[in-house]
């Protein structure tokens, strides 16, 4: 039998060597988060701090930094291009969101029903978002080509004079979201999961009153999916806001013709790496990071409205 004072001392050590495995494991935790938490503060941090700092002074990397106070955001209002690349952003967002949610979840409830060979059309829509933005770029370029296009031949057998579409300033930008389109198989494939998830009991419920088809999508599948439409709403106005890859391929960096799709983020970038000036290309960055943040938050207020959780009320 083990005495009071002989169990009074094992404790401590049972204690002691609980403590000690445990801040081994800590110690382990750490090391392996340590290459993670390196490449945060490295890649991430520091370049947000950085800008924070460079937006405020006079920067062109060869050079050394002059502090220039609130210069760079009175140059940005006193640009042209700064005011004609919002425009332009704000039109393709205020378009091409809305297209891509109409557009998507269209497609979704096509794809969602008991048809043959659905397996397949999810996966034609879907290989269209594994091209490289720049090969998409390039095959747009040949099928809105005014004079060989694909496009505009096919609208010549049926009698319609195609447009010049990139070439003409009205046309550039419409066309633009036309292609932007072209990626929306990530979208169709998140509206399908959010139409899976929906019980199958709201259907039969809804078969039972005799409501068609048009009214069950309209009040049943719509207001349940709202989740996911906020969801790629928010993931959309973020891409639309900066777009970049697409305009910059298909017009070499000039936003030509005539500045029509000079969108905000190829001015900033052409700033920063064309003219070195990286100091307002900062100054670009963080007005942008404040548009999206503002244009954001009013949507998470707005949500409270329109959008429905399956355990709410």
């Amino acid at each position: 039998m083990f005495s009071a004072r002989t169990i009074a001392g094992i404790r401590p050590r049972m204690v002691w060597k609980r403590r000690g495995i445990e801040s081994r494991r800590a110690k382990y935790g750490y090391i392996f988060a340590l290459p993670w938490m390196t490449g945060l503060l490295l890649f991430y941090a520091y370049p947000l701090l950085s800008s924070i700092y460079y937006s405020f002074n006079k920067y062109n990397v060869i050079s050394p930094v002059e502090w220039v106070g609130l210069n760079n955001y009175k140059e940005l209002f006193n640009d042209p291009l700064f005011w004609t690349g919002i425009k332009n952003t704000l039109y393709y967002a205020l378009f091409a969101v809305p297209i891509s949610v109409v557009l998507g979840i269209s497609l979704a409830l096509l794809l969602n029903m008991p048809i043959r060979w659905r397996s397949f059309f999810r996966t034609v829509f879907f290989i269209p978002t594994l091209v490289p933005v720049v090969a998409t770029a390039i095959i747009w370029q040949w099928l809105l080509n005014p004079q060989f296009g694909l496009i505009n031949h096919l609208l010549e057998t049926i009698g319609i004079g195609g447009p010049p579409w990139l070439g003409d300033p009205k046309w550039s930008k419409p066309s633009l979201i036309l292609m932007a389109q072209w990626g929306i198989g990530n979208s169709v494939i998140i509206y399908l999961a959010g139409l899976q998830d929906i019980s199958k009991d709201y259907d039969d419920a809804a078969r039972v009153d005799g409501a068609s088809g048009l009214r069950k999508v309209w009040h049943i599948t719509l207001p349940l999916l709202t989740p996911v439409i906020f969801f790629n709403m928010i993931m959309g106005i973020i891409n639309a806001l900066q777009v970049f890859t697409l305009p910059y391929a298909l017009t070499y960096g000039t936003g030509n013709p005539a500045n029509s799709l000079l969108f905000y983020s190829m001015h900033l970038y052409n700033n920063a790496f064309l003219y070195m000036k990286m100091g307002y290309a900062s100054a670009m960055a963080w007005i942008l990071f404040i548009v999206i943040m503002i244009i954001t938050l009013l949507l998470f207020r707005s949500s409270s409205r329109w959008v429905y959780y399956h355990g709410d009320q």
